[in-house]
C-alpha cells in the first residue's frame, strides 16, 4: 500500500486494450506528469491477461507513488494487492467489497446523476463516490448526463470526496473543480493527447491553483 494522501487530484482510466506485453509508456506518461490514481479499467481481456497487467500496473503505480484501482473486480484487486477498488451499479454489493477489502484500501461507487444511490454508497462505507457523465463522452455515448451541483451537495451532505467523470478535458476542468468535485477522472482527453506527460501536467497545475485557493482536503 502506498502512503496515504488525499483524494484529490487527477484520475487516469487505462485507455482500452492496454497490456502488459504492450507498452505501458502512456501510463508511464501519465504518473510522471502527476497522476495521482490510475483505474485498470478491461472489460474485453481474459483473466489471465488481466492479471498480468494489473500486477504491472501496480508496481508502476507505485513507482510514482500514485494508487492503483482496480475497475469492477474485488478478486483481481485482492489478487494483486491494488490500493482499491471501483464498482459500478451491477458490481458487486459495496457492503461486502468492504469488508473484504483490507485496512487502507479505498472503495469507490458509481453513481451517474443518482444522489440517493451516493447517499447508500457512503452508508455502505465508500471512499468516495463518482458521478457522470458530467459532460458528453464518446466512451459512454449513451449516458445519462450528471448535474454539477451534485458535487456541492456531496460534499455538504455526505462529507465525502466526489470524481468527476465523463467528457472532461482541460478546458472544462475548472468549472467541475468550482463546483466542488475532488477528482477528475480522464480517458480519452488524457490518453489521446499528442503529449500524454504534458497533459496531466495541465490538471495537476488545475489542481495546484485550486490548493493555493482552497483548504486542502482531508487526508483519507
Amino acid at each position: 500500500m502506498t502512503e496515504r494522501q488525499p483524494l484529490h487530484g487527477l484520475y487516469a482510466i487505462t485507455p482500452p486494450g492496454l497490456t502488459a506485453a504492450g507498452d505501458l509508456a502512456l501510463v508511464e506518461a501519465a504518473l510522471r506528469g502527476g497522476a495521482a490514481f490510475l483505474q485498470y479499467r478491461d472489460k474485453d481481456a481474459d483473466a489471465a491477461n488481466r492479471l498480468v497487467t494489473a500486477h504491472a500496473l501496480r508496481r508502476l503505480c507505485h513507482q510514482f507513488g500514485a494508487r492503483l484501482l482496480i475497475n469492477d473486480d474485488l478478486a483481481l484487486a485482492l489478487a494483486v494487492a491494488a490500493d482499491g477498488v471501483h464498482l459500478g451499479a451491477a458490481d458487486g454489493d459495496l457492503h461486502a467489497a468492504r469488508q473484504a477489502l483490507p485496512a487502507g484500501c479505498l472503495l469507490g461507487a458509481s453513481c451517474y446523476g443518482d444522489f440517493a444511490r451516493a447517499r447508500t454508497a457512503v452508508a455502505a462505507g465508500v471512499d468516495y463516490v463518482a458521478f457522470g457523465s458530467v459532460y458528453p463522452s464518446a466512451t459512454k455515448p449513451l449516458a445519462q448526463a450528471a448535474a454539477l451541483s451534485l458535487f456541492a451537495r456531496c460534499r455538504s451532505e455526505l462529507g465525502v470526496p466526489s470524481c468527476a467523470i465523463g467528457g472532461i478535458t482541460v478546458g472544462n476542468a475548472p468549472a467541475l473543480l468550482t463546483a466542488g468535485a475532488d477528482m477528475l477522472a480522464v480517458i480519452t482527453d488524457l490518453f489521446a493527447a499528442a503529449d500524454v506527460e504534458a497533459r496531466a501536467a495541465a490538471y495537476q497545475s488545475l489542481f495546484e491553483d485550486q490548493r493555493r485557493e482552497f483548504p486542502q482536503p482531508a487526508a483519507v
